[in-house]
């Protein structure tokens, strides 16, 4: 297989006269682990409904494992595991027999009961999923898109309503695909959880892909900018630099001590998104 898993080129959907995505490029490398973020309404979901094969593109080109979407056959679709917002489980059988049906629709499934342990359900192997919890049931969603063998797995917002603790047991199970080479294309609106997870991340607004690169290092190096903030005589000040520690001496040195409530703040991935999201809607007003 190549070693662009994902490559798009001018990625373009029209609703008459209204472009939702807008001319998007990206490749996502064999083994890696894309996160696509941006706000309900940039083009977010159509993209990958597009790359999933779910949606026809109006213009540009896209290949999803050296194949279009567009035309992929069933050959195609079982290289493909998919965990959408939203489930077609029923909840009147059990986890096991749920997951052995979806195993029966592909050529090279996992182990069944290999995959119900992976994601910490082997305990409720027995138990009919409307008797579990939300995120026990979430689990199950993953255990469906996974149990196929999948050469890519599309997350869709996977830990949406998940309680910190369930969050990050899910990243664990993120992580253990990871590491056995699973390409992973993730979209979520928790900034800390791309962070986490994800090896690049792409941001898109307004149909356009604003930035892409690293977790540490998208965005414009202006947006990068440390910040130093500190009190002083009541006030809240701050200060973007380039050479923070030296800012901070050189305050320290002026008041004669170490300033109230002085911290050094690096823009977070958060930071960065928000500013290119503003960026954007600014450029629509416009």
């Amino acid at each position: 297989m190549d070693t662009e898993a994902v490559r798009v080129r001018d990625l373009r959907k029209a609703y008459g006269d209204r472009a939702v995505v807008d001319g998007v490029s990206f490749d996502i490398v064999c083994g890696e682990t894309f996160a696509l973020l941006g706000p309900n309404g940039a083009g977010k979901s159509t993209t990958v409904e597009i790359l999933e094969g779910y949606r026809r593109r109006t213009g540009g080109e896209a290949a999803v494992l050296g194949v279009d979407p567009g035309s992929g056959g069933l050959d195609w679709k079982a290289r493909l595991g998919i965990v959408l917002q939203t489930t077609g489980q029923s909840g009147s059988v059990t986890v096991r027999e749920q997951v052995r049906q979806f195993a029966g629709f592909y050529p090279n499934p996992r182990d069944v009961d290999e995959v119900i342990a992976a994601v910490g359900l082997d305990a409720h192997a027995r138990t009919r999923i409307a008797k579990l919890s939300g995120g026990q049931q979430r689990r199950v969603d993953v255990a469906l898109g996974v149990v196929g063998n999948p050469e890519l797995l599309f997350l869709d917002e996977p830990t949406t309503g998940f309680d910190p603790h369930a969050r990050r047991e899910f990243w664990e199970l993120i992580r253990r695909l990871q590491a056995e080479g699973t390409t992973i294309l993730l979209t979520t609106h928790y900034l800390d959880e791309a962070a986490h997870l994800a090896d690049r991340v792409g941001v898109i607004a307004g149909g356009r892909m604003r930035a892409i690169g690293p977790v540490g290092e998208i965005g414009s190096a202006t947006s990068r900018v440390p910040i130093v903030r500190w009190a002083e005589n009541g006030k809240r000040h701050e200060e973007r630099t380039t050479t923070p520690l030296a800012v901070a001496r050189s305050i320290a040195d002026r008041l004669g001590g170490e300033p109230e409530a002085l911290e050094i703040v690096r823009p977070s991935l958060e930071d960065v998104y928000l500013a290119l999201v503003e960026e954007a809607e600014a450029e629509a007003v416009a």
